[in-house]
């Protein structure tokens, strides 16, 4: 029997999505003479901090946006207040090192239109050691260290909803737990779609408790589990449906072949750098969620709208 062939695509929205594609590499940056740049008092003793996490993160934005070092963020963002008219102070590059292992980034997302659809994925970045040409050619150092970022993915805007960044060892499974926990519990999660490796017991309780189906493929050589459990059961029907069916019809009648556009945000977030420049874990955390608030604002500006044809 010969092999269906595959759907061809076309994007319908070409004319908007050019003109976001556009505006993502313009060079327009707007100061909003009404935002916070100063640090509020907190009302407890001692100094009050001289500038806002806002102003802290504007500057972390550059600096990630730009691939620079400390001392040149400062000094582009000394430039670029210095041609608008404003006379805001700008924190040193000691200052940006030192509050970045402690800032709360603000992470902003549209939000979808009814339930979401949240797709899993994890991926490795390189955090320091050589490059991969060195690598090959002599052979791997020990001092080749990564980190491991889980993304949560709305399906509708292609925004990342949830983040979290760990070592290397650590499992993909333990973190889809904590990143449902950062969807808020009023929101309802209507599936969540994610590969073999989050076939355990834990994750599927996660989506359950969550009322969420679970678009997750059962290994190869799964069993039937004996607990009675709402995520035991419907694990149980997905491995009925994937032998009757056969894996390949059952993924593409579960629409589990969605889960390709997280791994195409995840070639997005290294676009931004195929390494950390951070050395301190807390300082990495923080520049990876700067990472993400730069992708959903270029999202937010526009996303192909694609229709299969024939």
């Amino acid at each position: 029997m010969s092999k269906p062939t595959p759907p061809t695509y076309k994007t319908t929205n070409w004319r908007s999505y050019n003109e976001a594609l556009k505006r993502r590499g313009s060079l327009t940056i707007w100061f909003d003479p009404a935002m916070r740049w100063e640090g509020a008092p907190t009302g407890k003793r001692g100094r009050r901090q001289l500038y806002s996490d806002a102003a802290i993160q504007s500057c972390l934005t550059l600096k990630v946006l730009f691939g620079m070092a400390l001392r040149q963020t400062t000094g582009f963002v000394e430039s670029l207040l210095r041609l608008i008219g404003l006379d805001w102070g700008v924190p040193d590059f000691s200052t940006l090192c030192r509050r970045q292992k402690t800032l709360a980034v603000n992470i902003p997302y549209r939000g979808s239109n009814g339930p979401l659809h949240l797709l899993i994925d994890s991926t490795g970045i390189k955090v320091e050691g050589e490059g991969e040409w060195n690598a090959r050619k002599h052979g791997g150092s020990k001092r080749r260290v990564w980190r491991k970022i889980h993304l949560g993915i709305d399906e509708q805007t292609l925004e990342v909803r949830a983040i979290e960044v760990t070592t290397s060892d650590i499992g993909d499974a333990p973190m889809l737990p904590e990143l449902l926990s950062q969807i808020a519990a009023h929101h309802d999660v209507a599936s969540v779609t994610a590969d073999g490796a989050y076939d355990t017991r834990k994750c599927h309780e996660a989506i359950a408790e969550r009322g969420a189906d679970a678009v997750i493929p059962p290994r190869r050589n799964a069993q039937p589990w004996k607990e009675t459990t709402a995520g035991a059961a419907a694990r149980d029907e997905a491995l009925r449906a994937s032998r009757r069916l056969g894996r390949a019809i059952w993924r593409r009648w579960s629409g589990y072949h969605r889960r390709s556009r997280a791994e195409t945000k995840m070639h997005c977030v290294k676009l931004l750098g195929q390494r950390l420049m951070a050395r301190d874990f807390d300082r990495q955390v923080a520049e990876l969620h700067v990472r993400v608030a730069v992708l959903n604002r270029f999202t937010a500006l526009g996303i192909p709208v694609t229709a299969a044809m024939g």
